[in-house]
């Protein structure tokens, strides 16, 4: 995304009633935001090869997207023509300073 883009009309998505207020425009829409997350997924088998995967998740703020990913990654590694092993774990950080 550019730094002038403007973004796209809050309008035009449908916003949580308790969000309408404090949002003026929406950026990056959920659709691009799946889109890329599956992308980042095929890539990420692709370099991995045949490859254990280590998956560390970063809480509290980085979950959802996570979930997302490995969703991603385990439909192709069912779908695909080799399993890869997956390991998953969690990490909480108290500063990330």
């Amino acid at each position: 995304i550019r730094d002038e883009a403007s973004g796209y009309n809050k309008n035009l998505f449908c916003i949580p009633k308790h969000y309408e207020e404090d949002l003026e425009r929406v950026f990056i829409p959920h659709g691009l935001i799946l889109d890329r997350t599956e992308r980042l997924a095929r890539d990420i088998m692709q370099d991995m090869g045949s490859h254990h995967i280590v998956a560390l998740c970063v809480l509290k703020g980085g979950y959802k997207f996570f979930a997302d990913l490995l969703d991603h990654i385990k439909a192709l590694n069912q779908n695909g023509d080799k399993s890869v092993p997956i390991t998953v774990d969690f990490v909480r950080i108290k500063n990330y300073c």
